[in-house]
């Protein structure tokens, strides 16, 4: 008996990730309690994304600029050029960006090696990677690809494409986090906490 507009919303809400039925359902009904210029902004800044939101023609970050305009991790003269650090995706660029430890340059290969979903080098952007590398003084890649099957794959893959150029290749490192207990770590966090151990 709901409405065919509130069923078709629910629908669309409950495609977005870690959404399922009963959260697009609260959403939904947030909308429709909610004042109606609240629908209208959120409607217009979802148009907004869709038509003004590329990817960077150098990093593969986002902008909001024309395509053929670079976005302002590779405009800012601030940032050093000598460093690069590879990501999975979008998000994890500004997880290291929100540390404000990173100072050098991002290179996004929108995914990971995952042969069983048949997505392989050439659906990655790694070609435009290594011909970006043949334009910059780049020293060091970061391959801060997350510490998963794939991630793992895919760090070893660029380790093995990117050493023969001579470049430094580093990954970052991985154990105990902040705050944790050594008791409740399993096996395999452990023994790459001690093989990643460092000097005080």
């Amino acid at each position: 008996m709901t409405p065919d507009a509130i069923n078709r919303l629910v629908a669309q809400l409950a495609k977005l990730p870690g959404v399922g039925e009963k959260t697009a359902q609260r959403l939904a009904f947030h909308v429709l309690r909610a004042p109606p210029e609240f629908a209208k902004s959120l409607a217009s800044a979802l148009n907004e994304v869709v038509d003004k939101v590329r990817l960077c023609a150098k990093c593969f970050s986002l902008h909001d600029g024309p395509s053929d305009v670079l976005c302002g991790f590779c405009t800012d003269t601030r940032r050093d050029d000598r460093v690069l650090c590879v990501v999975e995706g979008i998000s994890d660029e500004m997880a290291i960006e929100r540390t404000r430890e990173f100072k050098g340059r991002y290179h996004v290969l929108h995914g990971v090696l995952s042969p069983l979903e048949g997505i392989g080098p050439d659906q990655l952007r790694i070609r435009e990677l290594v011909s970006r590398l043949s334009e910059s003084p780049v020293e060091e890649i970061i391959v801060a690809t997350n510490p998963d099957v794939e991630g793992e794959a895919t760090a070893l893959y660029l380790t093995r494409l990117l050493k023969p150029i001579g470049l430094r290749v580093s990954r970052l490192a991985q154990g105990i986090p902040m705050g944790g207990d050594l008791e409740y770590a399993d096996q395999a966090t452990l023994a790459r906490a001690l093989s990643a151990r460092r000097d005080l």
